[in-house]
């Protein structure tokens, strides 16, 4: 067989696979953006909430799952031990989509730079995100 013909052909066939890669990386990152509209509202909300004193409105912002692990109680006690009102800013990280589910890192920031990571898991319910779990993230 001539040498410039199997150059050729693997030419190719090199550049199919990576039309092949971009298209797929393309179709999944469209995917990843569609699904995760409105999550960021939700968020916004969530620490909203928080800051204006109604913890229960956040509360209701978490689904039945989470509520049925976690009372009331220890949500405020998980969010007294957070320190909530050192930071002031918030810094989004990119997210993870896994079955059905979506995963979110938050990065809460202070003035002088300390973070403080919390890992977001959002579920899907009649069209509207909602908070499944929050962990905050060892740094």
């Amino acid at each position: 067989m001539d040498w410039a013909l199997v150059n050729s052909i693997g030419t190719k066939a090199l550049l199919a696979g990576g039309g092949a890669l971009l298209l797929y990386w393309t179709i999944t990152a469209v995917k990843l953006v569609l699904s995760a509209r409105g999550i960021n509202p939700l968020i916004k909300q969530f620490f909203n909430q928080i800051a204006s004193g109604q913890v229960d409105g956040a509360y209701l912002l978490t689904t039945k799952n989470y509520r049925s692990h976690v009372n009331r109680k220890q949500f405020i006690a998980f969010l007294a031990g957070l320190k909530l009102n050192r930071y002031r800013n918030l810094k989004s990280g990119r997210p993870r989509l896994q079955d059905g589910q979506l995963t979110l890192t938050v990065k809460l920031l202070t003035d002088a730079k300390d973070e403080l990571p919390l890992d977001f898991t959002f579920v899907k319910l009649e069209e509207q995100w909602r908070i499944d779990r929050i962990k905050t993230m060892a740094t």
